[in-house]
């Protein structure tokens, strides 16, 4: 079995931000000179468009080639995908719908793959909605107007967190809703735009390019902890 790589959970620029010195850092740890990226658009319906934009904010780091590993399209040859998730140094997954996402990947029966490419040491990394696809599961509701409701589901398993993206404006409140259904003592990630969490193989998680919030379950509460912040000379 081969090592197992870092995974990169990007929160995404809005605003302007600028994501060049994390994805430097993706380049290096992929470690390959011009790495094969197979970008995974299943949470945006292979929208061409974003494909087109993160394709050339990701190359603009670094040399390589991004090429679309087609979920959503009714045509789209599935077998003809999974080699190129499998043959390619690195996989990308992008945002969009989680849940949407996840029901185009379960669909098409490749879910579990992730996780096992993982295993056999397949570089992975996601922004916004395919960060939390990574990750191990996210919440929705039956009935948006009624709280009691929510209810999780499974996620790629790749990354050994449960996380969010984006949510700082609205104090992570999905987040929060996540953690209360999970078991004491879980820690959630809110990834704030424009930063990113690199969890390591053994479960260790970094926060890169700016602090990252964390909430955890106690009892029947989830507590606000203090934010996982950069190691000097982290980007």
């Amino acid at each position: 079995m081969s090592e197992r790589r870092p995974i990169y959970l990007l929160a995404g620029g809005r605003g302007g931000g600028d994501m060049t010195a994390i994805l430097r850092l993706v380049f290096r740890d992929i470690g390959v000179p011009s790495p094969t990226i197979a970008y995974v658009g299943s949470a945006s319906d292979d929208n061409p468009a974003f494909f087109e934009r993160i394709s050339g904010m990701v190359k603009g780091a670094g040399k390589g080639k991004f090429v679309l590993a087609p979920t959503c399209d009714g045509k789209a040859d599935i077998k003809k995908t999974v080699k190129t998730i499998e043959s390619a140094d690195a996989v990308f997954v992008s945002g969009g719908d989680v849940e949407a996402g996840m029901q185009v990947l379960e669909r098409r029966g490749i879910a579990g793959i992730f996780a096992e490419l993982y295993r056999q040491g397949k570089f992975f990394f996601g922004v916004s909605a395919g960060s939390i696809m990574l990750a191990e599961k996210w919440v929705r509701w039956r009935d948006p107007d009624d709280d009691s409701t929510a209810e999780l589901f499974t996620c790629l398993g790749v990354a050994p967190v449960i996380c969010d993206t984006h949510g700082e404006g609205e104090g992570w409140e999905e987040l929060r809703a996540a953690v209360s259904l999970r078991p004491e003592g879980t820690l959630g990630y809110g990834i704030t735009s424009n930063t990113c969490l690199r969890v390591q193989a053994d479960g260790r998680v970094e926060a890169l390019a700016g602090p990252v919030a964390r909430y955890v379950r106690r009892g029947n509460e989830v507590l606000k902890q203090p934010d996982l912040k950069p190691a000097p000379g982290n980007a």
